[in-house]
């Protein structure tokens, strides 16, 4: 984490609960799959000694069927002292549970009775935990879960407990659609999950076309989400496709990063994601989204976004002006995007091709990712980029030095791929060879076996394997098959 220049970590839900910790049953104690509460104390202390935040998942729209109120609720019914823990309970209704009554639930799933957030007792419960968590385990903010549902009074009395309970205690919301103002202000929250940016960013680079990103900040500044409101940006997580796989053209992973770093908010990778990992949704299972990492070849040297990550980490850490600088837009093409972040210059191209830009700039910039220098003339500021590329630039009376990134290599997505090229698969490898041992080809071969296990192989499946030459990125998608 140091070596990329994270400074916070972020963990899902890690108390007890039923199955995949969004089913709280105790807010407590630490899942039993994960250790004791002393491990995550420990885990804690050893991440404050690294200068790394700690934020936890609170997940206070709802339990699991587990929870102590709700176990209380199933045996005595109507005189449970906790029937109005929870939402809309119903003793004249059932369920597919049989449990004689029903309730309000989160999304539909009965296994996550929703909690009545204006019942004080659920309140004071849920304000105690928070408190318990800072006390026994000190960590430094919470991520809640499905904050576009959860009661406003609530996130408000949170807030206020949270500004008193530990000085620069944060809390963020998961929001996926709305006016996000309503959640991140001075009484509520202080940040939110930025859904519109995350799909602009693949999506402009998939369908070359620049204005939705730059639509994006426009609607949000409007919405009074200024330079110094940071929104909780990233290109995947743990609902969500893997960036690398939903990336037409694997080059874009530059681009789409350098725009994660360098556009107003906080830049957040998802575990995994900083070594090109493939994910995708499959059969109704989220399970490749989530696997367990063995780091060996991932961390290698030889890795390319792991490279771009740490650079791009040193870079930002270095840089205020890529927290708080003034966002001003300089030149905007379907292929092409340059903005100033204060002082400094942000370029990108989505293109296949070399791009030129032709900039109403005056200075001179040294290019924190790839060196080099550029100079105005005449009140303009002229170079070009490498297709898919980009590039921060640094007043060069900064005299900073960065250590430039190898170059990527050139496999652009569009390439064409004849129907004959699809029908020359390549060979599997021998019987008994470990997928650690396999050549990129090989990998290909092996998960072009597995998805044609689960049904037809489309062109457009082919041409994705076949354009996937990222060793590191074959051999975890061909580990998440199940």
């Amino acid at each position: 984490m140091e070596a990329c220049g994270f400074t916070a970590l972020y963990l899902g839900p890690c108390f007890s609960s039923g199955s995949h910790g969004y089913d709280t049953e105790d807010y407590r104690m630490l899942d039993e799959r994960l250790g004791d509460n002393e491990d995550l104390k420990n885990l804690v202390g050893y991440c404050h000694e690294k200068g790394i935040h700690v934020i936890l998942d609170g997940v206070f729209n709802h339990t699991g069927r587990g929870f102590f109120a709700f176990r209380d609720l199933k045996e005595y019914r109507e005189n449970s002292r906790f029937r109005n823990w929870y939402c809309n309970v119903n003793f004249w209704g059932n369920n597919e549970y049989n449990d004689g009554f029903s309730y309000e639930n989160w999304g539909g799933h009965n296994m996550l009775p929703k909690l009545n957030l204006y019942e004080p007792e659920v309140k004071q419960y849920l304000f105690d935990t928070v408190r318990f968590w800072v006390s026994e385990f000190d960590i430094d903010g919470l991520r809640l879960d499905a904050a576009d549902v959860l009661e406003h009074g609530f996130m408000r009395e949170l807030r206020s407990i949270a500004d008193g309970i530990k000085e620069d205690f944060w809390l963020m919301g998961e929001v996926i659609h709305g006016e996000y103002s309503r959640w991140v202000n001075e009484n509520t929250l202080h940040s939110v999950t930025n859904y519109a940016l995350h799909k602009a960013l693949y999506s402009a680079h998939n369908d070359h076309n620049y204005f939705e990103i730059a639509h994006t900040v426009k609607r949000q500044r409007d919405m009074g989400l200024g330079d110094n409101v940071h929104l909780y940006d990233f290109v995947d997580n743990h609902d969500v496709e893997r960036i690398m796989t939903k990336l037409r053209d694997k080059r874009h992973f530059l681009p789409v990063h350098v725009l994660l770093y360098t556009l107003p908010g906080i830049p957040s990778v998802y575990y995994g994601s900083e070594f090109g990992i493939e994910g995708r949704k499959e059969r109704g299972t989220d399970a490749s989204l989530r696997p367990a990492l063995s780091l060996g070849e991932l961390s290698s040297h030889e890795n390319i976004p792991l490279q771009i990550i740490s650079a791009l980490g040193n870079i930002y850490s270095r840089e205020s002006a890529l927290w708080y600088g003034e966002y001003r837009e300089v030149d905007l093409t379907t292929t092409k995007y340059a903005f100033m972040r204060g002082d400094i210059l942000i370029t990108v191209t989505n293109s296949d091709r070399e791009e030129s830009f032709d900039l109403g700039l005056n200075g001179s910039y040294t290019g924190a990712l790839h060196g080099g220098e550029i100079c105005s003339d005449q009140g303009r500021l002229r170079f070009a980029l490498e297709g898919s590329s980009a590039e921060i630039w640094i007043p060069a009376s900064d005299r900073k030095h960065y250590e430039p990134l190898k170059r990527i290599p050139e496999k652009a997505a569009d390439e064409k791929v004849s129907e004959e090229t699809f029908d020359e698969m390549p060979q599997r490898a021998e019987a008994g060879k470990s997928f650690e041992e396999m050549s990129v080809e090989e990998l290909q071969a092996e998960i072009l076996a597995k998805l044609s296990a689960n049904g037809p192989l489309t062109d457009r499946m082919k041409k994705e394997v076949k354009e996937n030459i990222y060793r590191d990125s074959l051999l975890n998608w061909v580990k998440s098959f199940r």
